[in-house]
């Protein structure tokens, strides 16, 4: 019986094995179960792999209990954190924000420029020749405020920015460039 079921299934009867198959179907109940419930396995394999999310079961989740942090050693800890989580909301905070500044003169006469200034800490930091157009520049973040630097021509010579005309002393005899950068 099994073997006609899969050959209706498959479409492999002949039209005299369909008849002789419905009315074997109509004459014996058991076959007829067992035809119906093999095809309705069929037709979960050829179905999609997945028609729908399985329903989860959720478990019931553990309630929190504030008793352990009346309790001293718990009323401790408590104090701690909100003592830590105080100090640190207390804090200023400090965002330091810069903004790019670029720093160009020229002096095609020279063979190495280098700048210095409050921003670098007076170290020495090297411009960057342009071609052979006698130009250097370099392109620096500088924090908001005011600052002081000056050019160092060829190691040695120091020399303020021909373009700003703000200029203070400084204490070896020389001028510094001031310039305000604003955010």
């Amino acid at each position: 019986m099994g073997y006609m079921i899969s050959m209706l299934i498959d479409d492999e009867l002949s039209i005299d094995d369909k008849i002789e198959f419905v009315e074997k179907v109509h004459g014996d109940k058991a076959f007829k179960d067992e035809t119906i419930e093999l095809l309705h396995q069929e037709k979960l394999i050829r179905s999609e792999v997945v028609d729908r999310i399985p329903p989860v079961e959720v478990k019931a989740k553990k309630r929190f209990t504030f008793l352990p942090l009346l309790r001293p050693v718990g009323l401790l800890a408590s104090a701690l954190a909100a003592a830590v989580i105080i100090f640190f909301l207390s804090m200023p905070s400090q965002v330091i924000t810069s903004t790019p500044y670029r720093f160009v003169i020229y002096r095609p006469d020279v063979s190495q420029i280098e700048i210095t200034g409050s921003f670098t800490e007076w170290l020495k930091i090297p411009m960057k020749k342009i071609g052979s157009s006698g130009y250097w520049e370099v392109t620096l973040d500088l924090p908001r405020g005011e600052h002081r630097f000056t050019f160092i021509l060829d190691g040695h010579q120091r020399f303020p920015d021909p373009s700003i005309p703000t200029r203070e002393q400084d204490d070896f005899g020389g001028e510094n460039s001031i310039i305000l950068v604003e955010l």
